[in-house]
């Protein structure tokens, strides 16, 4: 390894998801095996202007690979966003000798690093870590997995009522912008019918769905909905749509929320953000900047943090084939 970096800082910013600290954990030690300084950064920027520092060595993150959330913790910062505040940041960086940064976020989260970057020229790395599967670059984010499992969980739980009590049950689960873990999950989950932002079903396609399966004899049925489905205004003018039009329908609403991004990290989540840690480190030292860890085709790969940020991911229309084909 050719590099003039000696002291690595890693942060974690924006909001929390399992894995965060697998990751953590992979940076610090990465950095002792190559025999460099790290330094945890807490709270994310907000910390970074504030100087809150720790030095973290090997056993600095013992035991902390299965634990969800982040030791290093999170908060947004609204100075970050100021010329001023990013000077602050900078003067509390150089007087710590900090020469990199890895950050560990989302879209926001690599914003701020790569301005950061471009103003003070210090180099950045970043390691996708959000539920919903939104960055671009990546297959594969830390914590969605995690997140998967979760609502997979959440709904067969669900079901057991459903069907007892002949109930139709609207699950709400997380995706503003993306309806990833509506999909995968509804798939996964055996969902009636899976609500989206990216395929706007509309209302009187959703009753008729409903008549199919209650005709086809279902007497209960489960439908899965991102937060951002455009369908209906919310979940519970969605719920007062069907009462209102398909009166035999004793419907309800669970809106799954936060418990969605915490939990204990799946093996997949803990490997990835191992495979990560290492990835982001290792590519520092070797000279390069401003990119994003991601993971494709089993691969690790870098990605110009710029598109990762700029670039939109797309829902996979074959597995939308298969929720209509399972949905019958």
């Amino acid at each position: 390894m050719n590099s003039n970096i000696n002291k690595i800082g890693v942060m974690t910013s924006g909001g929390d998801s399992p894995g965060m600290n697998a990751a953590i954990r992979a940076v610090v030690r990465t950095c002792a095996f190559h025999k460099i300084e790290c330094v945890g950064i807490y709270r994310g920027y907000q910390g970074l202007i504030e100087g809150d520092f720790k030095e973290m060595n090997a056993r600095s993150v013992n035991n902390i690979i299965n634990k969800g959330g982040t030791i290093l913790k999170s908060a947004r910062s609204n100075e970050f966003r100021t010329k001023e505040g990013r000077n602050a940041a900078f003067a509390k960086a150089k007087e710590e000798g900090l020469d990199a940064i890895v950050v560990i976020g989302g879209d926001g989260s690599f914003t701020g690093a790569m301005i950061f970057s471009q103003e003070f020229n210090i180099p950045v790395m970043g390691i996708p870590g959000t539920i919903d599967n939104d960055i671009y670059g990546t297959t594969h984010t830390l914590g969605y997995d995690t997140a998967l499992n979760t609502v997979v969980e959440c709904i067969d739980k669900i079901r057991d009522t459903a069907s007892s009590h002949n109930r139709l049950f609207f699950v709400e689960v997380m995706g503003r912008d993306v309806g990833h873990i509506a999909l995968n999950a509804g798939v996964g989950a055996g969902a009636e019918e899976i609500l989206i932002p990216e395929e706007d079903l509309g209302k009187d396609r959703l009753l008729e769905s409903l008549k199919r399966s209650r005709l086809s004899g279902k007497s209960s049925s489960i439908v899965v909905v991102a937060e951002g489905d455009k369908t209906g205004d919310n979940v519970f003018e969605l719920k007062d749509y069907v009462e209102s039009n398909l009166p035999e329908y004793e419907v309800r609403v669970s809106v799954l929320g936060h418990m969605q991004r915490g939990g204990s990290p799946s093996c997949f989540d803990r490997v990835l953000a191992s495979r990560m840690g290492v990835k982001a480190v290792e590519s520092l030292l070797e000279g390069k900047t401003n990119y994003m860890v991601g993971i494709k085709d089993t691969k690790m790969v870098l990605c110009p943090i710029d598109l990762a940020v700029k670039g939109k991911t797309d829902i996979d229309l074959e597995l939308l084939r298969v929720s209509d084909i399972m949905t019958t």
